[in-house]
């Protein structure tokens, strides 16, 4: 192909890994807004999410698009379902201090990561795709699929925008990241805010993973990247700013598409890591992130 083509197919590509990444990176920027939580174990809810997806579609006979369904529905539940019960049995009695909460959640993560590999096994398994359509352009084919996967996350990025805006719950989710002891006093349960909080976010790490899992496959060690990735997106984005994210998302996820087409994966890491230590050094609360 010629040079215009190739970069409109890494372009594509890039778009896909912004979408993935924006979905992923807004559970851990409502965690750390909210909670002000660093959760280490976030990308092990997104290989979570993409493990039960497998799980979900081998036991549900039928279509590909029925069981893929049901993933959708069913993974993300079962991850913040868990997540909730992290958060209430670990997180809370460590009163959600900053330097606890870390350790608590490095272990977290080789526990969900060991558990994976004993129930899953050390296979990487694919799920199938729940519709075989592909767009034919002048150049190549691409994938139906992979759009679908950008327009789904764009649709969860708005109900999230609209929860966050214009509910109660998330009314009362901005209050306690404003300001903890006013909440309390103001009668707000912050301990099941926090609690639906930490669930919330791994339940959008993972839909993440569920969404990836055709593309990729399902393996227990792939939550390395997608955390790595958020926690570049939530520094450069700014602090709970899901604005910010979805910004920071498509600037890494589209460099990151079109450096690996260009060069290899790892100057586009290499550059995401550069960008970081900048905006620390000029601008520590983020690109659209407010001063303490």
């Amino acid at each position: 192909m010629a040079f215009g083509p190739f970069l409109l197919l890494a372009l594509m590509e890039g778009l896909v890994t912004a979408a993935v990444l924006a979905l992923a990176a807004s559970g851990l920027s409502l965690v750390f807004g909210v909670m002000r939580v660093v959760n280490v174990a976030h990308g092990e809810f997104y290989m979570l999410g993409a493990v039960l997806a497998w799980v979900v579609t081998t036991m549900i006979p039928g279509p590909p698009a029925l069981a893929f369904v049901a993933a959708l529905l069913i993974a993300p539940l079962i991850v913040a379902t868990l997540a909730a019960l992290a958060d209430g049995l670990i997180l809370k009695r460590l009163a959600y201090d900053p330097e606890a909460t870390i350790v608590a959640t490095i272990g977290l993560l080789y526990m969900i990561q060991q558990a994976a590999l004993s129930l899953y096994g050390p296979n990487a398994n694919p799920v199938r795709a729940p519709f075989e359509w592909r767009i034919q352009l002048p150049w190549f084919g691409y994938s139906g699929y992979k759009l679908f996967v950008v327009l789904a996350a764009l649709a969860v990025l708005l109900a999230l925008w609209l929860f966050m805006t214009r509910t109660k719950a998330g009314l009362i989710m901005r209050a306690t990241q404003v300001d903890r002891t006013t909440a309390c006093a103001f009668g707000i349960n912050v301990d099941r805010v926090y609690m639906s909080t930490f669930a919330l976010g791994a339940g959008l790490a993972a839909l993440a993973g569920v969404l990836v899992v055709p593309i990729q496959q399902a393996h227990y060690l792939m939550g390395g990247d997608p955390l790595l990735l958020s926690f570049i997106v939530v520094i450069i984005g700014g602090l709970g700013s899901l604005r910010g994210t979805l910004i920071a998302a498509l600037v890494i996820g589209l460099s990151d598409g079109v450096i690996s087409m260009f060069f290899t994966p790892t100057l586009a890491k290499i550059l995401a890591t550069l960008l970081v230590a900048m905006v620390l050094v000029f601008r520590p609360q983020g690109l659209f992130g407010a001063k303490a």
